[in-house]
């Protein structure tokens, strides 16, 4: 009777063991990601005292950096330049006209510099794509319902073959002054109730229709005693 007793408790543990979840495989085991590693050189500029001009040496130096690859268009540049607000910017304006010649963007930074000195900060990088497509982890028989080991493999890997800045994919563009003339005329509309509202644009698809259009306001021709256009029922 204890033979018995003990032989169907075997046979039941085995058979909570062959429907238990099988968990052996994570995520860890074939990780999907993509490998980032960036580099940052800054360039010196120098400009004529009170005005934008760049010395002729740095703009020359900025040109065979273009014209051999030390800055690409895929780099994130970023142009710092002293002096008042007006200066600075027509200073990085010279920048981006002069690298804009070879495709390159340049972005305004802000910082303090000396007198009639600025900086290009130039960061490259580099992205390696993770090892796909990965099959390792067998797709039969999973009783874990697990995802399969190259599930997101595609993603990853569209994503650092397309896109355009690989910098953008390690750390965010940097924050500019807002304008604040027009956040400020959004405001004053607002709190003097004169908010401008949308307008038809007839250039859509499906254009807009006014409450004017569908029945007028305050009419129900819905109802048979209703004034609109449509005619009640018989």
């Amino acid at each position: 009777m204890h033979a018995s007793r003990s032989l169907v408790v075997v046979v039941l543990v085995l058979l909570v063991g062959a429907c238990a979840p099988v968990t052996t495989y994570t995520d860890a085991e074939a990780p999907k990601r993509l490998k980032l590693d960036s580099a940052t050189t800054q360039i010196d500029l120098h400009f004529a005292p009170g005005t934008a001009s760049l010395s002729s040496a740095d703009a020359a130096r900025l040109r065979r950096l273009a014209a051999a690859g030390g800055v690409g268009s895929s780099d994130r540049v970023v142009v710092t330049a002293a002096g008042a607000p007006r200066l600075a910017a027509q200073r990085v304006g010279t920048v981006s006209a002069l690298l804009l010649n070879y495709g390159v963007v340049v972005i305004a930074g802000e910082g303090n510099m000396p007198p009639d000195r600025g900086v290009a900060e130039v960061t490259r990088t580099l992205v390696t794509l993770p090892a796909c497509p990965n099959w390792s982890k067998p797709s039969y028989s999973d009783f874990g319902n697990q995802p399969s080991s190259n599930f997101g493999c595609a993603n990853q890997v569209n994503l650092g073959m397309m896109v355009a800045n690989p910098t953008d994919l390690a750390s965010g563009l940097p924050v500019g002054a807002a304008a604040g003339q027009p956040a400020s005329a959004a405001v004053n509309r607002y709190l003097n109730d004169k908010v401008q509202l949308p307008v038809e644009n007839s250039a859509l698809p499906i254009a807009a229709s006014s409450s004017t259009q569908q029945g007028g306001a305050g009419t129900n021709t819905n109802s048979p005693t209703g004034t609109g256009s449509g005619t009640g029922g018989s």
